[in-house]
Parts: structure tokens; sequence; C-alpha cells
């Protein structure tokens, strides 16, 4: 039977267990139907806000076999693969930089499956069928481009191997090396590190705070709908701070994630004493990995932001036997309180054979510095 490529503007026009029937245990939470539909009926993307939905689905008969979240982009908000200095350099070559196409999740930048695939296929024949459709339709729809952020180290290669160019990129995690206690895991630590993070440790009890990561009746109980509304304030309070921040996540997309994707979520909360949440982490949780995203307070106190985003999440996933601590892009801050240096991936088509030329030389000089900073575990020369 004949496969057939289809473009989709809507997610809630593939059957949500169609859809879900695709991602594996060990995907990434992000690339759920439930997710994604949040964000589009809270108008997080499509409208004006630069991300178009183009779901790409690959059906055999009736069934669907493969698919990939995948948007028409018209700027690079949001993606944390930084591609600007690509766009300004395709401008001064007289080349179209936007609209691009990326297969990606929005805002998220967790390593994942980008394309999902049925248990009966191979993933393979099924990545090399996706790098044909995105290159046809590159062409058709006149793009510069078209991008897959975040793919997992597999998932890259295939990529790779169907004639990409691949980008190498850092993030900082947290691994689990059989820690049964976070004792366990200071004690991996330079003395110096675990005396620092002992007394950090110690400072939201001394300013009369208590962290806790918020469970199912808290999130579904009578109370909430205003812990969601609390969650998007922590969450606009710290994009509010930084020229370069931006309110990506609508207030109604935190009420329907709380209601839809409650088992995912481990939302991090810091209260005082007369039990108002004065800090927050918008932490999601999925088979042996947490996530950490999104962060903010309403007070300014010594190390309350690595004890909500960082300790709180370590010692979880330690007492739940979790792998893997992805708390998100950026912050080398990370490196001296245990996490390490991970190298991210991301795959290019450009269809300009000029500026493909420029960019695949800028590539890999790129990639042999990440892979010789990732190699020394980020030890400063």
């Amino acid at each position: 039977m004949t496969l057939e490529l289809r473009v989709v503007e809507r997610i809630a026009e593939v059957p949500e267990a169609s859809w879900n029937a695709l991602v594996r245990e060990d995907a990434s939470p992000f690339v759920e139907h439930a997710w994604l539909d949040c964000l589009e009926e809270a108008g997080c993307v499509g409208g004006r806000t630069g991300w178009l939905p183009r779901h790409l689905v690959l059906y055999e008969g009736a069934e669907l076999v493969a698919a990939a979240p995948a948007y028409l982009k018209t700027n690079s908000e949001g993606e944390f693969v930084f591609d600007w200095s690509w766009a300004d350099l395709a401008e001064r070559m007289g080349i179209a930089y936007y609209p691009k196409l990326i297969l990606a999740v929005p805002f998220t930048p967790a390593t994942g499956h980008r394309v999902l695939w049925h248990p009966s296929r191979d993933r393979g024949e099924v990545v090399a069928v996706f790098a044909e459709a995105v290159r046809t339709i590159t062409r058709e729809m006149e793009l510069s481009g078209a991008h897959v952020l975040f793919p997992e180290p597999a998932e890259a290669r295939l990529w790779g191997a169907a004639g990409l160019s691949l980008r190498h990129g850092v993030q900082y995690h947290w691994s689990n090396a059989g820690f049964t206690t976070f004792e366990d895991f200071l004690a991996t630590l330079p003395q110096k590190k675990r005396t620092q993070i002992r007394r950090e440790r110690k400072q939201p009890a001394l300013d009369g705070l208590t962290i806790s990561t918020l469970g199912e009746g808290e999130l579904l109980g009578p109370n909430g709908a205003a812990i969601a509304d609390t969650m998007h304030a922590l969450y606009g309070a710290t994009v509010d701070k930084y020229f370069y921040g931006r309110r990506y996540l609508k207030k109604r997309f935190f009420d329907l994630v709380r209601r839809r994707f409650t088992d995912r979520l481990a939302w991090t909360v810091a209260r005082d004493a007369g039990g108002e949440i004065v800090a927050g982490a918008f932490n999601v949780r999925k088979d042996k990995v947490l996530y950490g995203r999104y962060w903010g307070a309403t007070v300014d106190l010594p190390f309350l932001h690595f004890n909500v985003c960082y300790y709180h999440g370590v010692d979880a996933a330690i007492r739940g036997g979790l792998a893997t601590f992805n708390p998100g892009a950026g912050g080398e801050h990370k490196r001296v309180r245990g996490f390490a240096p991970t190298t991210t991936y991301s795959a290019h088509h450009v269809e300009d054979p000029r500026l493909r030329a420029v960019l695949d030389a800028f590539l890999e000089r790129e990639r042999r510095a990440v892979d010789a900073y990732v190699l020394s575990g980020g030890a400063e020369e």
C-alpha cells in the first residue's frame, strides 16, 4: 500500500490515540498530543506568533505510521538553536531566510524524538522519507530551508545519513550514577563544591521557606486553577526582567496542562510560612527523565533559584530512581553544581547552495569546538 505524507494545520486533526500510539515510553513528554494541543488551544502558537503549525503525518491507507510536529516559522524566536546570524548572512547574500520549516517542540530545548514512528516500521527508513519530504516542501513552498531541533543522538545520526548538516550544541544535564541519597551525589564532587551546596541548601529553611513538588490532588483540587495562575505569574515575572524575554506561553496554557497533562507535571514550589507560593519551577517528568523549564519568584532571596530549580530536582530524581535531570538551556553555573556538559543536536537542510557551503564550513568548526569542550567536561583552560 502506498505511503502518503500529509500536512495538517492543527494537531487536533489527528486523533489523540493515533498520534500517541507513535510516542514511545522513552520519548520526551513534549511530543505527546496533549502538550502540543494545549499550545495550540491556548494560542501560544498559530496566528501572529511566528509559529504556524504544519505537522507532518505519514499514512499507509487509513493507518497513521509516522508523524513529526512541525511549524512554518516567520522568525527565529523560541527555538534555542540560535540562527539569527544565519538570517543576517542570508540577507547580505540576497536570500530570503524566512519563512523556514522546523521540526521541533515550540519553546522547549529538550532533546527527544522528532520523528515518531509506528513499532512496525523501520526508524531509519521513516527518517529518510521525512528527509526527502522536507526537501520537497522546502522547494515547493520556496522556503530557505528546514531545521530539526534537539533530536536525540541516534535520530540526529539518521538525519545526517539522509543528507542534512549536523550542528552540535551544549546543555548541562545531571546523571544518576546509582545514588540512593543526595549525600551520595555530593560525595562525587570536590570538597569545595560539597561545602558550597550544603550551605546553599540550608538557606530556604533559614528564610522560613519550604520546597515541595505539587501532587495531583493539589493540581486538580479546588485551588488548582489558582495555582496555575500563580505559576503563570511567576513565569511572566522572570521573562519580563530581561530585554530578550518573551511571554511565549499564555495564561490559559498553564490551566490547560494542569488539567490535561497532570500525570506528567512535577511543578516545584517554594512556600513561605503563611503557605503562599513565592517561587516555582515548571518541571515535567516522564519515564526516567525530569525536565526543568520555567522558573520565577516574587521574592529575592539568596540561593532560592538554585534550590527550586536544581537541588530539589536532583533530590527528587534520586528518590524517584530517575536517570537524568535535564534543566533546560544555558548556564555554566549548573556545572559547578554537579551538572555535566552534554552535547545537543540539530539537523539542517539549507536550500541555497551558496549559503549551505558557508554554513557547512562553520558547522564543521563549531562541532569540533563543542565536542572538545564536552570531552573535557567543561574544564577551564
